[in-house]
């Protein structure tokens, strides 16, 4: 499969990873796949309160060409479609982590504050 195109050079690594995760619902796809696994568009959908059709099959076609999502076509009628995560998209959820707590920090910080 060919990659995508980015917008590279990069500066660091950093700019990198961040240009891989970078839209609003790629963090949160890859958070659902992390917490159930395979899933079908619709569950998807479902799970991603606010996400358009549209955008969803965006980030997911852009995540499977990252090769951080794995997509499989069952040949059925009506065809079953399943996305999970690959080993890939499994070691940036572990890299995202640290993230996930600083983020879960800052919104304990900011309801200190109101």
């Amino acid at each position: 499969m060919a990659k995508a195109p980015r917008l590279g050079p990069y500066i660091c690594g950093i700019d990198a990873a961040l240009d891989v995760v970078s839209g609003k619902w790629k963090g949160l796809i890859l958070w659902e796949l992390e917490a159930h696994g395979v899933r079908r568009f619709a569950e998807l959908r479902r799970g991603l309160p606010g996400v358009s059709e549209k955008m969803l099959t965006q980030h997911l076609r852009e995540m499977e060409e990252d090769e951080l999502v794995h997509r499989e076509v069952h040949a059925e009628v009506p065809p079953r479609v399943e996305y999970s995560l690959t080993e890939h998209g499994r070691t940036l959820n572990r890299a995202l982590g640290p993230l996930g707590a600083w983020g879960t920090e800052r919104m304990r910080r900011d309801l200190q504050t109101d």
